[in-house]
């Protein structure tokens, strides 16, 4: 994952906790770089290594860690380092999740070396869409689920994400139902 990931989880960490608990999950995940570059790929170990320290040293599970860091990816580094193509997704819940599958190839422009999810959509109705989640990262089912939540909260819609198919059920891929 790139550095911004990173740097995220470190911004969510300082903001709500402060810079000693962010120093103590940093130590606690073993991981020792000082400084990530948003711009430059790191090893998908080092974003696990500190949302597992981050779950013991919060005291919460893993799950809610990464649903947590999904919210905030949209609310606010979304929001902060991708405003004018998060505005451009759709001016609403439902545009924006329809507009899913071309949304990673825009900033493929801005990161090449990106392997981002691939998104499928179907059935969808006024109030509802079934959302189709391709991945070759494992573990990131409670990010992608924050994800969703955190986009019902930037365009100030309530969202219920039901799980409809995983991976771990023997299936080859996510899929969830959105409803608002």
């Amino acid at each position: 994952m790139y550095g911004l990931v990173n740097k995220s989880i470190q911004d969510l960490i300082t903001t709500n906790f402060g810079i000693d608990k962010w120093i103590a999950i940093k130590e606690k995940s073993g991981v020792d770089i000082d400084y990530f570059i948003s711009t430059e790929p790191y090893d998908d170990a080092i974003t696990y290594l500190l949302a597992e320290a981050a779950s013991e040293e919060l005291g919460i599970s893993v799950a809610d860690v990464l649903f947590t860091f999904g919210e905030w990816w949209i609310l606010k580094t979304g929001n902060e380092k991708y405003g004018g193509l998060m505005k451009a997704g759709g001016s609403n819940l439902k545009e924006f999740l329809i507009n899913l599958p071309l949304f990673h190839d825009r900033i493929m422009l801005i990161y090449p070396n990106l392997m981002p999810p691939e998104f499928k959509v179907e059935e969808v109705q006024d109030n509802s869409l079934v959302l189709h989640y391709f991945s070759e990262r494992e573990g990131l089912v409670d990010f992608m689920k924050g994800l969703i939540s955190g986009l019902g909260k930037m365009f100030n819609t309530p969202v219920e994400i039901g799980h409809i198919n995983s991976k771990e059920s023997g299936h080859t891929h996510e899929v969830f139902k959105v409803s608002w």
